[in-house]
């Protein structure tokens, strides 16, 4: 049963998902940095930091419509293969429960959307 509505629910998600996406995004570039992982690591850093920068400004205007709509995501249990969120909005609640490898692929999909953004910038 849905207690939030399905406009509520996709921008918690976006917003849940694309922190996470961030994060990966960070990590890769702190890597890049401390390691020479290519024979030439500027490209690739240059690349990451654009993706970076768009995907945080994406999360800032996320995060005025989140404070807008009252809508607040939070992790309530985690198990070896599942990840609990719940979503609060308006006073209702929701849980949802995701398959860590199907965390992974949503993080995926919103990597590989900002490079495709990054190649049709060319």
């Amino acid at each position: 049963m849905r207690n939030i509505s399905e406009e509520e629910y996709k921008i918690g998600s976006r917003y849940l998902f694309l922190s996470m996406a961030i994060q990966v995004i960070q990590k890769d570039l702190e890597k890049l940095r401390s390691q020479t992982i290519f024979k030439i690591n500027e490209p690739y850093i240059r690349l990451l930091e654009t993706i970076e920068k768009k995907a945080i400004e994406e999360r800032r205007k996320l995060k005025i419509r989140i404070s807008q709509e009252k809508i607040a995501v939070l992790e309530t249990n985690q198990t070896d293969t599942f990840t609990e969120y719940t979503f609060y909005c308006k006073g209702k609640e929701e849980k949802r429960n995701y398959f860590k490898p199907a965390i992974r692929k949503k993080v995926l999909v919103i990597l590989e959307e900002y490079f495709e953004k990054a190649e049709m910038k060319e």
